[in-house]
């Protein structure tokens, strides 16, 4: 324990001492297991006044009254207030409770009944220590509010901010939610190999690690897409996986180079099976975890609205738009200009593709604040999808966009082997230049034509609970270390 702290120091003096003293009194500072009635806010929803029950949690407010005590206690689910009498306990009980301190955690037994304010409490007959709290929890009425020390200390975050849990509960049942609407329509979870002897399946940097049983680089994920299809050649017809990718890329307000992604893949189907699973599953999700059909842009406070049929737009038809129903007939030197007059910098070496690219990347895609569907992206950007029927030029694809960013990509994928050979070959890339021959072995057995999709989870939670940092639905984000 570091000295730069007196106050901190004292308190844990003060804690240790009133420690020992507990356990003098024949209190074991760190209990055994405790057997609860139920959840504090399974005993608020099933409230009867003169229940006995059995509660636990950590102590979070201590009101001493002459012969009276009020606490609250606080678990995962709810906070309750508790009432001990000085009459009504033996001398030594009553005694040893002023000993605890704030954040201990203990397990109560009493009597359900309601104060003269009208509040539901817990009148109790016996008590116990599970957790003597060494160091002090963080201060009442200010809490933990420096950010970085929030992520840090993740734990102490939960104890003192509830609508930090309340972040984290929403997501742990959007996941659940994800699981049961894909299970009730017949796919099967499974598992593919977080470290892969070659990173395929985006264009990204990956984390490499050295196997030295096997004496190689191994690549730590950085998506699951190859061995999915591999799957889809197997014989699996309705797959999906929810877990996470590793990028060594950058760290911002909406990166972290460890996150979660749902892909899913359904053979037979196409880019529109994917867009119904989505129309389907945005709708759901609003309804069983939010109870909503809208939710607020942390960025802008304007309401977006998850009721379906989402808009479907094409790729050219949005550039046309905003850039004016030429843009398509104009040379680069022409599309440059007007590119840098609304505001977008462009490479002087790219050409037309690139500058419309990023005219939709920096301008267009912003503008698209309600769910839209943009279809029949350009085949360039998009190397694992087939290419639409009337154009070979384009991606046969959508990109879900919700609150101006993609949330989900969803394509007829490419089953074709030697189309997609020659797409690996001409994907440019730092790490991902090397064709995965494993895979394109697989495909020459013979892939069903299929859709597939991907959607983040973490981008999705931001979404829905209407956060601005992807550390703050993360548990435990990545940090630079100190």
């Amino acid at each position: 324990m570091s000295n730069e702290n007196p106050a901190v120091n004292t308190y844990r003096e003060q804690r240790i001492r009133n420690l020992a003293a507990l356990a003098e009194l024949g209190y074991s500072p760190f209990g055994a297991a405790f057997a609860r009635t139920g959840r504090l806010a399974e005993i608020r929803a099933g409230f009867e006044e003169g229940r006995v029950v059995r509660a636990a949690g950590r102590l979070m407010a201590i009101r001493a009254m002459g012969k009276s005590i009020f606490a609250d206690l606080r678990d995962g689910s709810d906070r309750f207030q508790i009432y001990l009498n000085r009459k009504e306990l033996p001398e030594a009980a009553f005694h040893a409770f002023s000993l605890l301190d704030m954040g201990d955690t203990i397990g109560v037994a009493g009597r359900l009944f309601v104060t003269r304010m009208g509040e539901q409490s817990l009148h109790v007959e016996e008590w116990t220590l599970l957790s003597k709290a060494i160091l002090q929890p963080p201060e009442k009425f200010h809490g933990l509010v420096d950010t970085e020390e929030r992520y840090r200390k993740r734990y102490l975050d939960l104890v003192a901010n509830p609508e930090v849990r309340a972040r984290f509960d929403t997501r742990i049942a959007v996941v659940r939610e994800i699981r049961a609407f894909l299970a009730a329509r017949g796919f099967q979870e499974v598992e593919t190999p977080m470290m892969q002897p070659q990173a395929g399946g985006a264009a990204a940097r990956p984390f490499v690690t050295r196997y030295h049983a096997l004496d190689c680089d191994m690549y730590m994920r950085i998506a699951p897409e190859l061995y999915l299809k591999r799957l889809l050649v197997g014989g699996f017809d309705k797959i999906f996986e929810m877990n996470r990718n590793f990028r060594n890329e950058g760290l911002d307000r909406t990166h972290n180079p460890e996150f979660t992604v749902l892909e899913v893949y359904e053979a037979y189907g196409d880019r529109s099976s994917m867009k119904r699973i989505i129309e389907e599953l945005l709708p759901h999700l609003c309804r069983q975890v939010l109870g909503r059909m809208e939710v607020e842009s942390a960025e802008t406070n304007e309401r977006i609205d998850f009721t379906p049929p989402y808009r479907e737009a094409t790729y050219h038809e949005l550039v046309r738009e905003a850039m004016g129903a030429d843009w398509f007939g104009l040379d680069a030197a022409a599309a440059r200009a007007k590119a840098e007059a609304a505001g977008v910098a462009v490479d002087p070496a790219w050409d037309h593709l690139l500058i419309t690219h990023e005219v939709y990347d920096k301008l267009i895609e912003k503008r698209l604040r309600q769910p839209t569907f943009v279809t029949r992206v350009p085949r360039a950007f998009v190397p694992l999808a087939k290419a639409c029927a009337d154009d070979a030029s384009l991606a046969d694809v959508f990109e879900f966009v919700v609150a101006g960013k993609e949330l989900c990509p969803g394509y007829t994928e490419q089953n074709d082997p030697f189309e997609q050979r020659q797409a690996f070959a001409a994907q440019a890339g730092e790490e991902t230049e090397k064709i995965d021959e494993d895979f394109i072995t697989a495909l020459e057995h013979g892939m069903p034509p299929a859709g597939g999709l991907g959607l983040g989870i973490d981008r999705l939670v931001m979404l829905l609970t209407g956060t601005e940092a992807i550390r703050d639905v993360i548990l435990f984000p990545q940090l630079k270390a100190r």
